[in-house]
């Protein structure tokens, strides 16, 4: 038995592993290259990498380090111009990733609720299947047969979101 879960488990594994990896060769090079900088840009690397920089642009623009002319006196605004240009940048690829990863959620979300719809389908069948082996066999059930004639319908998902749209909203 333990066997068997083992390779239904593999083989849900290899699929969403193909499912994944089918998604990322979708990305066009844009997002690609949106990815790949936004993934160093939130390193430790490129914190480190910050910290020297604006390090040095201090000590040189402050005239702290002798034989160094000064550039960019004090307000320093090519700095600003630069940090600022950075910040537009960055955010414009975390957005461009943000997007790509939202759609691919969106897509997981369909798939999940199409997976959840056909279990609910089977489970009604299986349900029926039961209720009609218990009469045939004339097995007592403890559950009501009113009960059981309620889950063995099947849900309508239409009414069932109507419901959850009546629920008080944060």
């Amino acid at each position: 038995m333990e066997r068997r879960e083992s390779q239904a488990m593999d083989e849900n594994i290899g699929t969403i592993k193909i499912w994944e990896e089918a998604a990322l060769k979708k990305r066009s090079p844009a997002e690609q290259i949106s990815e790949t900088i936004t993934r160093i840009a939130g390193g430790g690397g490129m914190l480190v990498a910050h910290v020297v920089w604006f390090g040095a642009w201090l000590a040189i623009n402050t005239g702290s380090i002798p034989g160094i002319e000064v550039f960019d006196k004090f307000p320093f605004p090519l700095l600003t111009t630069l940090v600022s240009l950075e910040a537009i940048f960055l955010s414009l690829f975390v957005l461009a990733s943000q997007n790509r990863m939202t759609r691919h959620s969106d897509q997981r979300s369909q798939l999940d609720l199409q997976v959840n719809l056909l279990a609910e389908k089977e489970m009604t069948a299986v349900l029926v299947l039961l209720q009609d082996i218990a009469k045939h066999m004339h097995v007592k059930v403890s559950l009501t047969p009113d009960y059981v004639r309620d889950l063995a319908k099947q849900t309508d998902i239409h009414k069932l979101t109507q419901r959850l749209e009546e629920l008080p909203k944060d």
